[in-house]
């Protein structure tokens, strides 16, 4: 062992970079290895919830303390990732009293600020919630983006030297003499598609101790250990509205169920969510079903989602655990507490430690106890800094500057890149290039995606995950091969190209569970764009390989047809002027 502790960590989540950060600043000499991108898992696929604890208040109180206690400390040390929106708990006519009453005991008694609404004030609070509701418990629920958060996360464990690896696999858990030593991971291949270390190929990675804070595929990793964690992936199904038809958490007050809340997220609306345990964290059907429920039910809270315009639907899995013997059958009761469990002392497998269940609110408090667990194994007794010292963007940053002339852009725009970088605004937005907009729905500009490609690479999904591009109501149909054009300045084509395909597929995939209505008009235009005009589909006609160009400059011919008939005798497909 080197005089200062080499950690490995794998997962690229809020808990997993929440771990590189916190070891990385006690100075341990950190590695971070993530299949995807971050936020590949779990973390990026969250309804965007910072928990007041209300939702657990009644059912799971540990957790409710918890939450009210990392929402307050996520205020201050990310704030440009941060919307403090508030939430209703909305009861309906149908909902019980007793229930509500219990809401607000539960609150008060895990220290979670309450206020009783009445019809008219939650009404004049938010007026589309529906005529008919009872009342509603107020709470200081709030909205966070999950994305900026670990890229924050990331970026300050690299800043006290810890090295980040995405796009790297971990295909085996290095087992020697009865201990873990390290991993063997997968790296990417692909001009652009590495940050750091190497462009592709196997690595195997030894360190002093391991960290699995995969989440949901902590099973997985554990099988390459050679030991069982009992890991139950609890499925939870999203919807996107076109719009943000409110723009304060809305909760239905009753026990927890399917279709229950409604958070308002950057310029949308995300309904949540199902609650369904499978068998594989990675392959399991969305149905279309669950897209209608959602609807259907949240329309009883807020009517006008029955006319809105639903943009997708995306889904992802919650990393639940269920202690030995305990004996649940349903997930949604299983406590969303977090565990750690040692492999020395459970399994005789020194070198490991996994972390399991929890949620994102709690990510930091998670990663502080495991980071102390660890450093325990080596006598370290720094203490953790990560609830008082700001992430990168949240150190002395104000939404309240308006940057609208400082920066020549037009507002809403500049606010909006303001609210994204927060105190990276001016390292990122004072250019003397010109700057137009990228992306208009979210209100992305030319130097914020020249920024994340100088972070990420080639990977645009990397790029959108840091940006928000093609995130909004088109969902890339204005913007992808913009952004792809900008990648084409620092990277060969055919990258640039592959990286558009990439990213246009991750965008319909979310898409294809929402084609009807005006989304189905929108989605058609989208194809359009991309596969007529900029001939996406490869259709060999317009490719030119049965076309004859010539005829068209020709002109007409002397007895014969015009030179736009002539041409479209011979296969032409070419409008004339």
């Amino acid at each position: 062992m080197t005089d200062t502790p080499e950690i490995l960590v794998i997962g690229g989540g809020s808990t997993g970079t929440g771990i590189a950060r916190d070891l990385a600043m006690r100075g341990m000499d950190v590695t971070l290895v993530e299949q995807g991108n971050l936020t590949h898992g779990t973390t990026g696929r969250m309804h965007g919830l910072l928990h007041s604890g209300g939702r657990y208040a009644v059912t799971d109180q540990p957790s409710a303390k918890e939450c009210i206690e990392e929402n307050r400390v996520l205020r201050e040390i990310a704030s440009h990732t941060v919307e403090m929106t508030g939430g209703l708990f909305v009861k309906r006519p149908e909902d019980t009293e007793e229930y509500f009453e219990k809401k607000l005991k539960g609150c008060e008694e895990c220290g979670i600020p309450t206020e009783v609404l009445s019809n008219g004030e939650a009404r004049q609070l938010e007026p589309y919630l529906a005529k008919d509701i009872d009342k509603a418990i107020r709470v200081p629920d709030g909205a966070i983006d999950p994305f900026r958060l670990c890229v924050a996360n990331a970026a300050a464990a690299e800043q006290h030297g810890a090295r980040i690896e995405t796009h790297s696999k971990v295909v085996d858990v290095l087992v020697e003499a009865g201990e873990v030593v390290g991993c063997e991971v997968e790296h990417a291949s692909g001009e652009g598609k590495r940050v750091h270390g190497k462009a592709g190929g196997r690595e195997k990675i030894y360190a002093d101790y391991v960290v699995n804070a995969t989440g949901a595929w902590a099973g997985r990793v554990g099988e390459m250990a050679g030991v069982d964690i009992e890991v139950r992936p609890s499925k939870g199904v999203m919807t996107i509205m076109n719009v943000r038809q409110v723009d304060t958490v809305i909760n239905r007050c009753q026990p927890k169920g399917n279709a229950d809340i409604i958070v308002p997220h950057e310029t949308t609306a995300i309904l949540g969510t199902t609650d369904e345990e499978v068998e594989d964290p990675e392959d399991y059907p969305e149905e279309q079903w669950e897209v209608d429920m959602m609807i259907s039910e949240l329309s009883k809270l807020v009517p006008m989602l029955q006319e809105a315009r639903t943009i997708r639907s995306f889904w992802g899995v919650r990393p639940l655990y269920e202690p030995p013997g305990t004996g649940t059958t349903d997930p949604t009761d299983i406590t969303r507490d977090f565990f750690l469990l040692d492999h020395s002392d459970r399994d005789d497998l020194p070198g490991m430690t996994s972390i399991v269940g929890g949620k994102f609110t709690t990510f930091r408090m998670m990663a502080e106890k495991i980071s102390d667990h660890v450093c325990g194994k080596f006598g370290d007794t720094t203490e953790c800094r990560t609830a008082d010292v700001p992430l990168p963007g949240s150190d002395d940053f104000s939404v309240l500057r308006d940057y609208m002339d400082e920066f020549g852009l037009r507002s809403p725009i500049g606010r909006r890149s303001v609210q994204r970088l927060g105190s990276r605004a001016d390292e990122v937005l004072k250019t003397n290039e010109p700057n137009p907009t990228v992306c208009e729905c979210e209100g992305v500009t030319r130097a914020e995606v020249r920024d994340a490609i100088e972070q990420a690479g080639s990977d645009l999904n990397a790029v959108r995950l840091r940006t928000r591009a093609s995130m909004g109501n088109c969902q890339g149909a204005f913007c992808c091969h913009r952004m792809a054009n900008e990648l084409a300045m620092e990277y060969p084509e055919p990258v640039a190209r592959e990286a558009l395909d990439e990213l246009y597929q991750e965008r319909w995939k979310g898409e294809k569970h929402a084609l009807w209505g005006e989304q189905l008009s929108q989605a058609m235009l989208k194809h359009l764009l991309h596969a007529t005009t900029m001939n996406r589909d490869g259709d060999p006609v317009r490719t030119g390989a049965d076309v004859d160009f010539g005829a068209f400059d020709g002109g007409p011919a002397v007895g014969d047809e015009s030179g736009v008939e002539r041409a479209a005798a011979d296969g032409g497909h070419r409008d004339a002027d």
